[in-house]
């Protein structure tokens, strides 16, 4: 079951395309965090989704708004990922331990293998103010994010 509302985002320490660590803590008390799972690079929803955000990135990620998309995929993958589709936010890889983060948020499908489409709005402070979680095949509404955002 996912983080429900109201409660602390789990924090994790995972490498990004480049190799950087990334952790949830480093934007607490500076940014809200859009935390995006998402199954697998190179399949078509993801793409889609993850271009869709490429292309209204800076409500997405600007000085009060830190966007990380999660994938089980290795880091080798997701660097070429983005740079074949020109992806100018962290894409940072539950590679391994395999799916640790996407277990803590409660979006690991251990049958696949991979996360589910959880996002999970993260306020300042830490606290989950805002979640949604579809299924592998359903592509996530991006107007939802941004009423969610605007609502903080």
């Amino acid at each position: 079951m996912a983080i429900e509302v109201g409660n602390k985002a789990p924090d994790f320490e995972l490498k990004d395309n480049h190799g950087a660590t990334v952790r949830l803590s480093d934007f607490r008390g500076e940014k809200a965090v859009v935390l995006l799972f998402y199954p697998f690079a190179f399949t078509g929803v993801c793409t889609g989704e993850l271009c869709e955000l490429r292309d209204q990135l800076p409500r997405f990620q600007n000085d009060d708004v830190q966007l990380l998309a999660v994938s089980n995929d290795s880091v080798p993958t997701l660097r070429v990922f983005a740079e074949q589709e020109g992806l100018d936010y962290p894409l940072l890889s539950d590679f391994w331990p395999h799916g640790e983060a996407s277990r803590a948020y409660g979006v690991f499908d251990e049958d696949k293998g991979c996360a589910l489409r959880g996002t999970f709005i993260i306020d300042k402070d830490g606290i989950v103010r805002w979640t949604v979680v579809n299924g592998l095949p359903d592509a996530r509404d991006l107007n939802e994010y941004i009423r969610a955002l605007d609502s903080l």
